[in-house]
């Protein structure tokens, strides 16, 4: 897909206003056609979390997943882990999680606030996939702060799906074919791609953009907010292009 997550913007106490008039976020409150159709969302939903279960370093922990959007397979992570908090900053992503999460046994959706509200050292891996292009530099310093606030000692944050300076819109193309290709919703997707054209979506994108960073770069703003950090080799999700760095509080 050319946007493979819905994001999510900064806590309560970090920058609200920034969040509030952020343009990215009132596109994801809105209708849109990401996904391509049923079938694109429930395989892009399904690998996120094949991806979150394939970096967790154990059995039973508490995990966050910042940036959860509509966390389609969230409760197969779940079964898998401790507590999961799903955060969502989109009101309307979240409500949507509510109705289908309400009262589950170990799935806990978060607003601005109960983010904020989290005791400190109480999470053990934050998972932030797909989030980070959309933010300015102050709300990624901002996020990275909530994270190591939230991090139990040896705790891990994973930052996926980073977009590199050298990749752009034709490498979005291609992940979205290929993936489309091999799971039956070729069609669509060219369908999908020229209603992109014509979309919010690419007024943004060229208006607004999307935040870029080198391996380099990313390593070296990690290191700032306090963590150790390397490149995971494969990126989570299909386009092969792009970023993840795993991370841990340094001593």
């Amino acid at each position: 897909m050319i946007a493979q997550h819905r994001c999510s913007r900064i806590v309560s106490g970090f920058g609200q206003v920034a969040l509030r008039m952020n343009p990215w976020r009132q596109f994801w409150g809105k209708s849109h056609r990401i996904y391509v159709n049923d079938r694109h969302r429930q395989v892009h939903y399904r690998q996120v979390a094949d991806d979150i279960l394939g970096v967790l370093p154990a059995p039973g922990l508490t995990v966050l997943d910042y940036g959860c959007g509509d966390a389609l397979d969230a409760e197969r992570v779940a079964a898998q882990v401790g507590r999961l908090y799903l955060f969502d900053a989109v009101d309307e992503v979240r409500d949507r999680l509510t109705l289908r999460f309400d009262g589950g046994r170990n799935i806990v959706v978060l607003g601005e606030a109960q983010l904020a509200g989290l005791a400190p050292a109480s999470v053990d891996v934050v998972v932030v996939n797909s989030v980070v292009q959309y933010l300015d530099r102050g709300e990624l310093e901002r996020m990275l702060a909530q994270a190591r606030r939230l991090l139990r000692p040896g705790g891990m944050l994973v930052v996926a799906d980073v977009i590199p300076p050298d990749a752009g819109a034709v490498d979005d193309v291609a992940a979205l074919l290929g993936s489309a290709a091999r799971h039956g919703f070729l069609l669509a997707a060219i369908g999908g791609l020229f209603a992109t054209f014509f979309s919010d979506y690419r007024r943004l994108r060229r208006s607004v953009g999307l935040a870029t960073y080198s391996e380099t770069e990313f390593l070296r703003i990690l290191a700032g907010a306090g963590f150790t950090a390397r490149r995971r080799p494969r990126n989570f999700g299909f386009n092969a292009k792009r970023l993840t760095f795993i991370a841990h509080p340094a001593a």
